[in-house]
């Protein structure tokens, strides 16, 4: 996984989708920052590094999806019966 990308959708190792809707730059250290919404009845909207929302997670009991990244892009919803 390389960069996060507009219209994708990801899911936490601890479960829930989420809606890329925009990557951009930090304003002082032009560090790519993706801007993604809960895909759950919230809606809340966060912002994360894209360093941190890509890293690697230590194995953890809280992992109840088995990722091996923190944020997995997931490419068939059809497959979790979930729409954007």
């Amino acid at each position: 996984m390389n960069e996060v990308k507009e219209g994708e959708v990801y899911r936490h190792f601890k479960g829930p989708f989420y809606y890329i809707i925009c990557v951009g730059l930090d304003s002082e250290t032009r560090e790519r920052m993706v801007v993604y919404k809960h895909l759950d009845n919230s809606g809340t909207i966060c912002v994360r590094s894209e360093t941190m929302f890509l890293e690697e997670i230590p194995e953890r009991p809280d992992n109840i999806t088995g990722q091996k990244h923190r944020f997995e892009r997931i490419d068939n919803l059809k497959d979790y019966n979930l729409s954007k």
